[in-house]
């Protein structure tokens, strides 16, 4: 790798995240995408002119300077420090480990070799919460009290090895402790399981924050309306950002009285000015990976880390556990 020649990087694993990842890799400026490998081959046809190898160890083989491990996550910790150990910088999807041990493991081996890790928590890079990201920064919202999000949707039969918690919720845990900027000091948790499975498919949590911001996850693969929402209540008002759509509405705590005394008792806190904001919209997945190169070449850090993605595996751990402890007090 040269300051003049571009990075060369694989994509591991072609399932549905796996065919996004190799789609945006081919449209990163500074970036080449030189080789795919699944054992299952390409079976969508989306790798084109590039070769499609059948192990990782191929892959290496092949000369890359980043990779992309979009393979499920029972799978993870391998592939991940058998690319540590060939010296390849790497981003590993979410969640960065099927256990938290596993997590911490990578984290640490990414960092002995000096190398980049990060995971594909995507939601970072969704146009709405940066846009939010920005704004409570600037002090728009005022003290924060609550973060609530909802994560809905069918089934997705391609997830066989987590639960919600691990698939969906981590999205969740990582963005709110990332808006808040503060860790989880306490969940609590109730899950069930409806479609015969091994793992949880719905799970409701509340939480506390280090700086006292009480959160609220609602999670399932149970609905047929999909909805990925976040809610951020303040002193001065509420942020609602929808991630499928990447909008964010600002709803103000008005400064003026009602009036309109019949139906004052309804409102609580006064509804002030709604603002629908308008900025750009680029695709959440290309900001990520143009993050990924622009820390591989030292450019700039804003990447999330793989400390950060063993964070967010040990909350959930703590969420799976205490479902599991509220599971036993009822039966």
């Amino acid at each position: 790798m040269s300051a003049d020649s571009p990075l060369r990087i694989g994509v591991i694993g072609l399932g549905m995240m796996g065919r996004n990842h190799v789609r945006v890799a081919g449209e990163v400026d500074g970036v080449v995408l030189v080789g795919v490998a699944d054992p299952m081959g390409d079976r969508f046809a989306v790798a084109g002119n590039v070769p499609i190898l059948d192990t990782p160890e191929k892959l290496i083989d092949h000369g890359i300077d980043m990779a992309v491990v979009a393979a499920p996550t029972g799978d993870h910790e391998e592939l991940g420090l058998l690319l540590a150990d060939a010296g390849v910088h790497t981003m590993i999807e979410k969640p960065l480990a099927q256990t938290h041990a596993a997590a911490v493991r990578l984290r640490d081996a990414f960092a002995a070799a000096g190398l980049v890790g990060c995971v594909g928590h995507i939601e970072r890079y969704n146009p709405a919460l940066q846009e939010l990201k920005k704004r409570l920064g600037e002090n728009q919202a005022g003290e924060i009290f609550q973060i609530a999000t909802r994560r809905i949707g069918p089934f997705p039969a391609r997830i066989r090895d987590v639960g919600v918690v691990k698939d969906l919720a981590t999205h969740d845990l990582d963005l709110t402790a990332w808006i808040a900027d503060a860790d989880y000091e306490h969940v609590d948790a109730r899950a069930a399981h409806k479609t015969g499975r091994e793992h949880e498919d719905l799970i409701a949590i509340t939480g506390l924050l280090s700086d006292g911001t009480i959160t609220n996850h609602l999670v399932n693969w149970l609905s047929p309306v999909k909805e990925r929402l976040v809610m951020v209540t303040g002193t001065k008002g509420a942020f609602l950002a929808d991630t499928l759509s990447g909008d964010l509405t600002w709803f103000a705590n008005a400064d003026v009285p009602t009036e309109w005394s019949a139906h004052s008792h309804l409102r609580g806190v006064a509804e002030g000015d709604m603002i629908r904001y308008a900025y750009p919209k680029p695709e959440p997945l290309k900001v990520e990976h143009e993050a990924f190169r622009d820390a591989v070449l030292g450019v700039r850090n804003d990447i999330v880390t793989m400390a950060e993605g063993v964070r967010v595996v040990e909350v959930a751990e703590r969420v799976i556990a205490s479902a599991a402890r509220s599971a036993t007090k009822t039966d």
